[in-house]
């Protein structure tokens, strides 16, 4: 439910106004646009506003108490930087510019930690309307890492009963509050992830100097008459296979807030099913109603891809003597989830009875965590965009946006805890910790269960949590009616309540080449590879220029062994050496910044493509079947060199198209290890009467090898294998191309796939195999295609405004050469007036090859307003092409 909507609520049952006001201008501290209305408020409520913002200080430089801090008409914060509803320090301190560009070469160094290794007060205003006979509470959570609380003057929860950035924490300041303005004020402690239960980066990023301590998620204050409505939930039944009847069980606790006994009514709809309950009860006295209903033919939600994300409302209103007291609102899906173990010991998933591959990302929210529901929406898209179904949170569990956001574009949620911190240093925990473990476990729980998208909790990361641990959570989980499995960790673990977790977690996280995916050993498709990747994700040029110098630029692609900052913290990650000695192994060394992009996006789209590709086609194995991959990672918190499908600024390169190309509904694929050519169909019903063609390439546009197949494949993951390379094809030059297509019953076009291939056959050394990698005694030889001939490109460019706020490009590309040589990889960008890329953008199609006489039409959707106002262009590069931009005509 919306702020907004919760206030006209309260308006209409007491005739009253609940105003919350920051005092003074608060600014969204996301540096980007303010973030949307909360849309959701969970296991709690209607009758609830969040604070709209904060003013910060350090406690260096005041010398008040929390109850002068937090009495109404305190004047100290008047020189106080404005803070977002949810916001960091840092993050505040940011948006009121007190740093430049933290995400620019090494200026985040430049920040002093030593300002926040003190406490700092948020302090903020709220107004209270004169109804009488209402009870308050402050609700919260989001802690980063603890904090002592005041109401007015009134310390109403201290450091040790807030920790933990989990827990929900909703102390009653009935007696504290009055009409008119009231003051809260947080004096938040710093944190350190080794000693708190809070997030930590581990080896993702260069921390955040604060450690994200702060209110990152937003503080309620919730007001009701006598009896108040808490923990609403459904918990759904589907029929399957028939997905005819879902059976529905709806919980709520009423709780008498008054000093005598009252006797109320609860009623309300969940969907299209309506329910009623009296009920009694004494002073202070709690109980949970149960009501149970079923839907005849449900709307039944799916991951996007496999069908439609429908949601339903449940809203439920207390009665007194006819009065309403207060009202509680959830979203929710029908649809069934399953896991299980195959005889592999893999762990695989069904969804309302289909079988599933997990295709995923691993998430990353901003290094910040500045809310952006905008910028979170983009991601959530991209992600769409990508063929991907799932995104796992290793940590960061984000707010309540991100997951009514996977709901509506039906994208799963992989939650869980993370690794290499207090979270994973069990046998250091203090009965404190187990407090705060057991605390966020019940208010995850509460929070998640109804998201239609989320379909497991991982209790554990990079190991098991102990018996006492798992049973806490267990406990936990059960208590709040969990719908989900329960996943002891995203390693190779087992535990004695959830039993195997069937996922492996054998890496790789650095370069390895495209055939390794192809080998059922460690990392290659086979089972459930929690994380894993090929590392390295050199970003775009135009990328590259907004985040590094110019020296910083010149010796990331001359100096293999130079330590970079953008990419880890971590000495096993701090460079780009192994990445780039197979970049010059393979494609030969860089002339120059220029040249060295262009041959990292080749790398990278190779190398994604595969991973994606091996785990595809092995889904439907009889021996070893790949039951779920995540790509480490999705996207980056900061500007980075590795691990993301996609850079900070939404810019998309190598492997964004690699993946994007790979994980086609229907798409025809090589395959590394046997050089066959395999047709996988991703959607639920069969593809008959498929021509697949098979062409092979010299650089110089020679045919050397053609084979065309009429097939069918099954739907689900099907996969049928239409023809096989020869091994040896007389003439063929050391560098080579594959082309793959696929066409339907009319002829057209359905699918492409252009590989760059090389006789001379990459070579890993498994002996030397490492827990991050494995190296590559002897690289394929991809260097020809620096020789390539250049090719002639036409653009064609065209822009429509939508009534929307989006404009769609269509650029038509032609190779228009009269000989035999390909334009090979062809990247279009859509460009401003001055040359700077529009994003976020989605493009039907890019990264493209055309043979002479082939043309290609591409559409890119974007907002309006990226243009800033200026004229729409195309600029288009390749391999082989020149690079040349073409303006357009339209908004």
């Amino acid at each position: 439910m919306t702020a907004g909507r919760a206030r006209a609520l309260l308006c209409s049952l007491w005739a009253c106004a609940l105003v919350l006001a920051l005092g003074g201008a608060a600014a969204a501290a996301s540096g980007r646009v303010p973030p949307k209305p909360i849309t959701r408020i969970s296991a709690g409520s209607g009758s609830a506003t969040a604070l709209a913002g904060y003013r910060i200080q350090s406690s260096a430089k005041v010398s008040d108490s929390g109850a002068a801090i937090s009495t109404p008409g305190y004047a100290g914060a008047s020189g106080w930087y404005a803070a977002g509803p949810r916001s960091t320090v840092l993050a505040a301190l940011l948006a009121n510019g007190k740093y430049g560009d933290p995400f620019y070469s090494t200026a985040l160094k430049s920040i002093p930690a030593s300002d926040f290794t003190v406490p700092w007060w948020y302090r903020a205003d709220f107004t209270l309307g004169s109804e009488a006979d209402l009870h308050t509470f402050l609700d919260f959570s989001g802690v980063i890492s603890s904090a002592d609380v005041w109401v007015n003057g009134t310390r109403v929860a201290t450091a040790a009963q807030t920790a933990g950035a989990y827990p929900r924490y909703q102390p009653d300041i009935t007696a504290l509050v009055h009409p008119g303005t009231n003051s809260v004020a947080f004096s938040v402690n710093p944190n350190d992830p080794d000693k708190n239960l809070t997030t930590g980066w581990i080896d993702w990023v260069q921390s955040p100097p604060d450690h994200n301590m702060g209110l990152f998620r937003d503080v309620f204050v919730r007001r009701s008459g006598s009896v108040a409505l808490r923990n609403a939930h459904v918990t759904t039944k589907l029929a399957v296979p028939a997905l005819d009847k879902a059976d529905l069980t709806v919980k709520v606790d009423a709780r008498n807030d008054s000093s005598a006994t009252v006797k109320a009514t609860v009623a309300g709809t969940a969907g299209p099913a309506s329910f009623s309950q009296d009920v009694s009860l004494a002073a202070h006295e709690t109980k949970t109603l149960t009501f149970t209903a079923s839907i005849a033919n449900p709307k039944v939600w799916w991951p996007y891809g496999m069908g439609g994300q429908p949601l339903y409302d449940l809203d439920l209103t207390a009665t007194v003597e006819g009065t309403a007291t207060d009202t509680a609102h959830e979203r929710f899906g029908v649809r069934d989830v399953r896991s299980a173990l195959n005889s592999d010991g893999a762990r695989t998933y069904t969804i309302n009875g289909r079988p599933l591959l997990i295709r995923g990302g691993g998430w990353s929210p901003d290094l910040f965590l500045r809310p952006d529901r905008t910028y979170l929406e983009d991601r959530i898209r991209y992600t769409r965009d990508l063929g991907l179904n799932t995104i796992r949170l290793e940590g960061h569990l984000e707010p309540d946006d991100f997951f009514d956001l996977a709901d509506e574009y039906g994208i799963l949620a992989l939650p869980g805890w993370e690794c290499c911190d207090k979270w994973q240093s069990l046998s250091g925990w203090s009965s404190a910790d187990h407090t705060v473990a057991k605390a966020s476990m019940a208010a995850e729980a509460a929070r998640l269960r109804d998201h239609p998208s989320v379909i497991s909790f991982l209790i554990g990361s990079d190991e098991a949590p102990t018996k006492q641990v798992e049973q806490e959570y267990v406990d936990a989980l059960k208590a709040a009616d969990w719908p989900n499995p329960i996943v002891p960790a995203a390693s190779d673990a087992s535990a004695p309540i959830t039993g195997s977790s069937g996922m492996k977690m054998t890496g790789p996280y650095d370069w390895v080449p495209p055939n390794y995916w192809y080998t059922k050993k460690e990392g290659g498709a086979y089972g459930f590879n929690s994380e894993t990747s090929a590392g390295p994700d050199v970003p775009t040029l135009d990328t590259l220029r907004r985040m590094m110098s110019s020296s910083e630029l010149a010796t990331l692609w001359q100096d293999p062994s130079a330590k970079q900052y953008h990419r880890s913290p971590s000495s096993t990650f701090g460079t780009l050496k192994i990445f780039d000695n197979a970049l010059i192994g393979r494609y030969g060394k860089p002339t120059s910044l220029e040249d060295y992009v262009r041959k990292a996006q080749l790398a990278q789209y190779e190398a994604v493509r595969a991973q994606f590709e091996a785990y595809g086609r092995n889904f439907t194995d009889s021996s070893k079947p790949s039951t779920g991959v995540v790509y480490w990672m999705l996207n980056s918190g900061w500007t980075s060199l590795h691990w993301q499908l996609f850079d900070y600024y939404l810019d998309q390169g190598g492997s964004y198209y690699g993946a994007k190309e790979a994980n086609r509904p229907l798409h025809a694929q090589y395959s590394y290890d046997d050089r066959s050519v395999a047709v996988v169909n991703s959607d639920h019903g069969a593809a008959s009467d498929l021509t697949v063609k098979a062409d092979v390439y010299n650089l110089d546009g020679t045919s050397k090898y053609t084979k065309t197949a009429t097939v069918s494949v099954p739907g689900d993951g099907g996969r049928t294998t239409a023809l096989t390379l020869p091994s040896s094809i007389s003439g063929l030059s050391t560098t080579y191309l594959v082309r793959l297509t696929v066409a339907g019953k009319d002829g057209r076009e359905i699918d492409r796939n252009v590989y760059w291939l090389s006789t001379k056959k990459d070579v890993i050394d498994w002996s030397k195999n490492d827990w991050y990698y494995v190296p590559t005694s002897s690289y394929a030889d991809l260097s020809g295609l620096s020789g390539m001939t250049a090719a002639p490109v036409s653009a064609t460019v065209s822009s429509t405004a939508a009534g929307d706020g989006t404009t769609t490009t269509t650029v038509t590309l032609k190779n228009t050469g009269t000989g035999k040589i390909p334009a090979f990889y062809v990247d279009a960008h859509v460009v401003d007036a001055s040359g700077d890329p529009v994003l976020p953008v989605r493009w039907s199609d890019n990264a493209v090859s055309l043979w002479p006489g082939e043309s290609t039409t591409l559409t890119a959707t974007y907002r309006t307003s990226d243009l800033h106002g200026s004229t729409a262009g195309v600029r288009v590069s390749g391999w082989n092409v020149a690079t040349r931009t073409t303006m357009t005509t339209g908004p």
